[in-house]
């Protein structure tokens, strides 16, 4: 892993400074402008990180052609955390444990995407492969929207392991599945979740969807077959949410 790794966006640099990230440098297009730049530039000089003014080609250049609203930043690489980290924050704010764990999601964007999503909902952590999938780069934090810097992810070696370990610590896997056991919001999710969500292409897969407590399909009432990973995700997380208030008013 490098020390250091380019993130871009306007809110994406933002979340970095206010969560107390590693910055060691901004670069922001000449002429940019703008509440957001000018809360980035007032953070920068608070924290003593230098900012560059450069050419909006250099940063296109440095962006590979992603959509960086002006603004790049070099930090620190991310730390990926422990499994475990994931459980002790959860239980140390008193609460039953939200996470979500991807099975081979390949595209960066469907990663950040549903590391917003899970952030928003109040999900404790997420769980990734350590191979042959999408890991945490400046694609997927740009999708994030800053959620990356509040959302710790956790990236394992074995996810069957990873799921059995999670069982045996009392949470309920649920794996999303067009195939499903029950529909979505049939499924009692009140209690400790850890929501298992297939690749673009792949799925579950058989290994990982034996190792699921119960499998929920999402209804498709039109003609496309199946939802993008990312808002069939978003789908699973805010059930829960739902779910819990409503336990909670009871």
């Amino acid at each position: 892993m490098s020390e250091a790794e380019l993130i871009w966006g306007r809110n994406v640099a933002s979340a970095a400074l206010k969560g107390g990230r590693s910055v060691n440098k901004g670069l922001l297009a000449m002429g940019s402008h703008g509440r957001t730049v000018a809360e980035i530039r007032a953070l920068a000089r608070e924290m003593g990180v230098p900012v560059e003014e450069i050419d909006r080609r250099r940063l296109d250049q440095l962006a590979q052609g992603a959509n960086h609203q002006g603004v790049l930043a070099l930090v620190a690489a991310r730390q990926y955390v422990e499994v475990t980290d994931l459980l002790v924050q959860a239980r140390a704010a008193r609460q039953d444990p939200l996470l979500v764990l991807l099975a081979h999601v390949e595209d960066p964007r469907n990663l950040g995407a549903i590391a917003r999503s899970a952030e928003a909902a109040g999900a404790h952590g997420l769980i990734i492969p350590a191979r042959r999938a999408a890991g945490v780069t400046g694609t997927a934090e740009k999708a994030a929207a800053g959620a990356l810097e509040h959302l710790p992810v956790a990236r394992v070696g074995n996810l069957a392991q990873c799921l059995q370990r999670l069982k045996g610590e009392g949470l309920w896997a649920i794996g999303a599945d067009m195939a499903g056991e029950q529909l979505y919001f049939d499924a009692d999710l009140t209690g400790p979740v850890v929501l298992v969500v297939g690749g673009e292409d792949k799925g579950l897969g058989t290994l990982l969807k034996r190792e699921c407590d119960l499998t929920v399909r999402i209804p498709m009432l039109g003609t496309v077959p199946s939802l993008n990973a990312a808002v069939a995700a978003s789908l699973l997380l805010y059930e829960v949410v739902r779910q819990r208030h409503v336990r909670g008013r009871a």
